[in-house]
């Protein structure tokens, strides 16, 4: 820790904590240093802060704010008394009572100040400061003004940055912003280009703590660092794919230079060339202008190619040749141009299946495949839907969770459309202003039977309940006859309408 005169300790999540951390900051003078620190690494921090002799002999007073003291009672009395002992006073400021085993394992090694209402008010009341210039931060942002508003927007970049980007300094920043009380117009170009950098990816992020996702992040980090290295993503359709390319971009030495994302499914394939590599005026019929592809805008920074199994075997020999040597002509162009790109491709289809039969290029594979990365389906980390369905929620009800009940209800569903399929169920539930999750996730099983079944099919297991069971054998029959309706209900006994009704 830096040496600072306080140090001001406060939790993660809501606009309430930086805005009680620049009301601790107005009342220091400014003279403190801010953190952001969960509850169940608080312990572990000032364990770490009070081993280090020189940081915790400067720091004359801690201040925790609002951060619950629920987590490892006896680790928390541990670090608090190492700080009391180095003449380090901590004082913990809440609107909630202290966990009764928290209050006999700490004693009088820790100053509590509780006050029923808001963390705001206590904050305000242990300090004798006056909070109402930040009580705007505790109403919906829809009834906010432009300028609270503006610092909402700086607190959620915060947050992002630091889940993502592991950089703590910009929520430091915010609370200083706020107590200084500088003006958005005010505010310095870096901080401005974080607030823009989350407007434009905050809602692509990697959420969750399961070993699938960690693995996933820790590999994505690692692989960020090598910004030449090209990286093939494989998974489902809606795990994520391209939230992973924006991550590995925006973590490499290229995060600065341009980043274009590219669905090679979402155009004809004979114009995929003419979107790779651009044109000169006059190469084909209605080309009035030069323009330039997909690789040249990308020049210097990143291209993420999605889809890439759609391509014909026409442009994969042109892909092959870029890659080779970094080298291409506009369409009806004579002069060769250079480039300079990291690429990223992804696709949900098998691809060494499709080099096997003759469908996608040996060569082509083997030059996407540097670093293979796989986004793990939903339902192979089911234990981050809570994590993921409360970050949507709170974003789309003004920092409002779902309830156990609901989130209980939402795990109950395997989702074969993935992370996308969750979000739908979240999107349709505020639609219909429908808060019995149970009634929802049951209609929605019914909406798509058909996919849940394809997903039995895939994964080989048989569900328990007997209509499940039966549409499982009745897809699995349907299949087995070559999706031939007819031939299908004569195998089964059953009539074609019967087989209908099932699929």
């Amino acid at each position: 820790m830096s040496a600072c005169e306080n140090l001001v300790l406060t939790g993660w999540g809501y606009p309430e904590y930086v805005a009680a951390a620049a009301v601790a900051l107005g009342a220091l003078g400014g003279k403190a240093e801010v953190k952001g620190v969960s509850r169940r690494r608080l312990p572990e921090l000032l364990s770490e802060l009070a081993a280090a002799d020189r940081g915790a002999q400067r720091c004359r007073r801690v201040y925790i704010l609002g951060v619950s003291l629920s987590g490892d009672a006896a680790a928390l009395a541990a670090a608090v008394k190492a700080f009391r002992k180095k003449g380090v006073a901590v004082m913990w400021i809440s609107a909630l009572k202290m966990p009764e085993e928290v209050s006999e394992a700490v004693g009088d090694s820790l100053e509590a100040h509780v006050m029923d209402g808001s963390l705001l008010e206590a904050v305000g009341q242990a300090f004798g400061s006056d909070v109402e210039r930040f009580m705007p931060f505790l109403k919906e942002p829809k009834r906010a003004s432009a300028e609270v508003r503006e610092y909402l927007s700086l607190i959620a970049a915060a947050q992002f940055c630091y889940r993502n980007y592991q950089d703590e300094s910009l929520y430091a920043t915010a609370a200083r912003y706020l107590a200084e009380g500088v003006k958005p117009v005010a505010w310095g170009p870096e901080v401005r280009a974080a607030v823009e950098h989350y407007e434009r990816y905050g809602d692509r992020e990697l959420i969750g703590k399961s070993e699938a996702i960690k693995t996933l992040q820790d590999r994505i980090n690692r692989v960020a660092r090598h910004d030449r290295a090209r990286v093939l993503i494989l998974g489902e359709s809606g795990t994520g794919k391209e939230t992973v390319a924006n991550q590995i971009h925006n973590k490499s030495p290229r995060a600065k230079g341009p980043y274009y994302a590219f669905n090679c499914a979402s155009v004809a394939k004979e114009l995929l060339e003419d979107r790779f590599f651009g044109h000169e005026k006059g190469a084909f019929t209605g080309a009035t202008e030069q323009t330039d592809g997909l690789f040249l805008m990308a020049d210097g920074g990143t291209l993420f190619l999605d889809e890439i199994g759609e391509m014909s075997s026409d442009v994969q020999a042109l892909l092959l040749r870029v890659l080779e040597g970094g080298r291409f002509m506009r369409m009806g162009g004579h002069e060769e141009l250079r480039c300079d790109v990291r690429l990223i491709t992804a696709t949900n289809r098998d691809l060494p299946a499709m080099v096997r039969e003759g469908k996608f290029r040996e060569d082509l594979f083997m030059r996407l495949n540097v670093v293979q990365l796989r986004t793990p389906s939903l339902r192979e980390h089911k234990e981050d839907i809570p994590a993921i369905a409360n970050a949507w929620w709170r974003k789309c009800h003004e920092n409002h969770v779902l309830d156990e009940g609901q989130l209980a209800a939402l795990m109950d569903y395997d989702y074969p459309g993935n992370v996308r399929e969750l979000f739908n169920i979240l999107d349709r539930a505020t639609a219909l202003e429908e808060s019995d999750f149970k009634l929802l996730m049951r209609e929605h099983k019914e909406m798509n039977a058909s996919l849940a079944s394809g997903l039995e099919l895939k994964s080989g297991r048989i569900p328990d309940e007997l209509d499940a069971a039966t549409r499982f054998h009745v897809r699995r029959v349907y299949d087995k006859y070559g999706q031939n309706l007819t031939r299908a209900a004569e195998a089964l006994g059953i009539s074609r309408n019967t087989v209908r009704k099932y699929l």
